[in-house]
């Protein structure tokens, strides 16, 4: 009888084991297509950036230095499409950044608001900045789960044996891209 309690003992610590592993796949899978999601957005927009520019070039002759530097941005952002997303976030940010001021100096060109063409791109942009929000909201949800899993016991324990380790969170540490804008009347 004795052995019998112990080999079920036995037997639920291993189905609970089980049980530990399938959950710490599961949220790696999670996090990996958050990922997935995030790095579509990025693409997509870095796509159009290009559009964007080739059309407010004519009428931004001046602003040169900017245009130059939001292509400099993408150029790093897409260099870092393969970096870890830290290293990305930062990449991104800088882009973020230098898009914001690219529409605040477009803000002065009345005949740019004019333009439906670079109105299209805008709107697009704006529709692919949201997209992006969202998707990064989601990875940085399955991030969370996932370093829940790795770093609490008893899941901890199978995380350690089977090398599942803490993913990392996409944070923007561009400071002008956190700030709230400012509303004057």
């Amino acid at each position: 009888m004795t052995t019998w309690i112990i080999l079920g003992v036995i037997l639920l610590v291993v189905i609970y084991a089980i049980s530990l592993y399938n959950k710490l796949v599961k949220n790696r899978q999670m996090v990996n297509e958050g990922w997935s999601g995030v790095d579509v957005q990025l693409k997509r927009r870095s796509n159009l950036i290009p559009n964007l520019l080739a059309a407010v070039k004519g009428y931004m002759s001046h602003e040169k230095d900017l245009l130059e530097d939001i292509t400099r941005m993408r150029a790093k952002a897409d260099e870092a499409q393969n970096a870890n997303p830290e290293t990305r976030a930062k990449a991104e940010g800088a882009l973020s950044g230098g898009l914001l001021k690219l529409f605040a100096v477009m803000e002065n060109y009345p005949e740019l608001k004019a333009n439906e063409n670079i109105m299209e791109f805008q709107n697009s942009l704006e529709e692919i900045e949201d997209q992006i929000q969202l998707s990064r909201r989601y990875y940085n949800g399955a991030v969370r789960n996932m370093n829940v899993s790795v770093e609490s016991f008893p899941s901890n324990l199978v995380a350690n044996q089977f090398q599942f380790t803490k993913a990392e969170f996409f944070e923007i540490d561009d400071a002008n891209a956190r700030a709230l804008p400012k509303v004057e009347f």
